[in-house]
């Protein structure tokens, strides 16, 4: 049998599985045939190596592969057909809105015209669900929204918020998490610090929320941290705010940005607060060893495609159920598979902070649930012990998740606001 006639095998059988695994099994194994076939490999070559691949996934049984040989494929019957929905992640359907606005949102989001498109339909409706974030009072406060290109030439969103009738006494720099951008939940959050006198200023990540930019796709993190440092620079250029006390405020990957963002300027911040940091990305979201060297040797193919095998982060980060169902209003966040290089730069970005963390040498409040399962509680612990500042302060919130802000139960949430709001004032007085 030709490899030809091997890769059609691969096709007819894994497109019917209802295994997501198996997606990205078949067109890592289709892309190589192309690359073998332009290596002018034998047909004997290209069937030992689709074969060798193919066992080697296979071996590693459970909730990524399913215990099949390669030839094994040859008689095993298809279970189910895949939806190409499916394929692109699930559609969320709102109740009480019209069709028009359902497919706004149902539209394909990689252009960033698109989910502009979809925040400018929906931002009233984010801002009246039934969230304490949203209901909290809050003092006048003047918001700006921008776009600036950047020295890269990507155009960039951002936002702030000042209180209106008195100065600011500090200004914040947010650092949005992986699955968020610097609208929707960030607004109430932003509004609540505005209120009690910080200015705060947050931009969307290049390929995140409204910025230009591959939807989720991070082809650097070191970049990405550079276009942060490049426009918060920009921003404290400003006569009105440059005199004032700098703080780093990060979510979860946002925590690794501005632990990022001090390592390259340790002089320029005052501070930082930290939520659910990702330092150490939990071990039960990364793959086995096995499939982790195969993802990676795969992203040097096809570094856009998203093929990583992923949990329900929403289910795994919200602790509060109707909160958890309010997240899928956050409709221009990113929510399908992590893309490969993505998550190898995630992955390498955790890996190079676990041996940093001594660098860390800046006023520090970090914030963590006990129970969360999306960043690691114990690498929070040992920030808190290695890092060389003496003045720093942990707070592990007991059967807390990970979106302390967002996903927790009321009480919670305004606990988490209130210990941040604290520790800033204690910082700024």
């Amino acid at each position: 049998m030709t490899a030809v006639t091997w890769s059609h095998q691969i096709r007819r059988r894994l497109d019917y599985s209802s295994k997501e695994s198996n997606y990205f099994i078949k067109n890592y194994l289709l892309d190589r045939v192309k690359v073998s076939k332009k290596e002018n490999n034998t047909i004997k070559e290209n069937i030992f190596f689709l074969k060798s691949y193919y066992n080697a996934m296979a071996l590693k049984p459970g909730k990524y592969f399913r215990r099949h040989s390669f030839d094994a494929l040859k008689t095993r019957k298809p279970n189910c057909v895949r939806s190409e929905k499916a394929e692109m992640g699930k559609s969320v359907k709102f109740e009480g809105i019209s069709e028009e606005l359902q497919k706004i949102i149902d539209a394909n989001m990689d252009k960033v015209g698109a989910r502009r498109h979809a925040r400018d339909a929906f931002k009233d409706i984010q801002l009246s669900i039934d969230h304490c974030l949203f209901k909290m009072p809050h003092a006048r406060l003047k918001m700006k929204e921008s776009y600036e290109v950047n020295s890269r030439g990507l155009e960039i969103f951002s936002k702030s918020w000042l209180p209106e009738t008195i100065p600011p006494k500090a200004m914040i720099y947010f650092c949005h998490g992986y699955g968020d951008t610097c609208t929707f939940f960030v607004e109430g959050i932003a509004r609540k610090l505005a209120s009690f006198g910080y200015g705060v200023f947050a931009m969307d990540y290049p390929g995140f929320g409204l910025s230009e930019g591959l939807h989720g796709y991070i082809p650097s993190f070191d970049k990405l941290v550079d276009d942060v440092i490049e426009h918060y620079s920009k921003a404290k250029e400003n006569p009105e705010i440059c005199n004032l006390p700098s703080f780093l405020f990060g979510q979860s990957m946002g925590g690794a940005v501005a632990l990022k963002v001090h390592m390259k300027q340790p002089d320029a911040w005052n501070g930082a607060v930290l939520l659910a940091p990702m330092c150490k990305i939990a071990d039960d979201m990364v793959p086995p060893w096995l499939v982790t060297q195969i993802l990676v040797g795969i992203a040097k193919f096809l570094p856009k495609q998203k093929l990583v095998p992923q949990q329900d982060l929403a289910e795994l980060a919200f602790r509060d159920v109707k909160k958890r169902e309010q997240a899928a209003y956050n409709v221009i966040a990113y929510k399908h598979k992590p893309r490969l290089q993505t998550a190898v730069e995630l992955l390498n970005t955790t890996q190079e902070l676990e041996k940093q963390l001594d660098k860390v040498y800046l006023p520090l409040l970090i914030l963590h649930g006990e129970n969360d399962r999306v960043t690691d509680p114990s690498i929070s612990k040992a920030l808190y012990e290695k890092a060389s500042s003496s003045d720093k302060k942990l707070i592990l919130y007991k059967d807390a998740y990970h979106s302390l802000l967002e996903g927790e139960p009321d009480e919670i949430i305004v606990q988490v606001l209130g210990d941040i709001i604290s520790w800033l004032d204690e910082h700024t007085s």
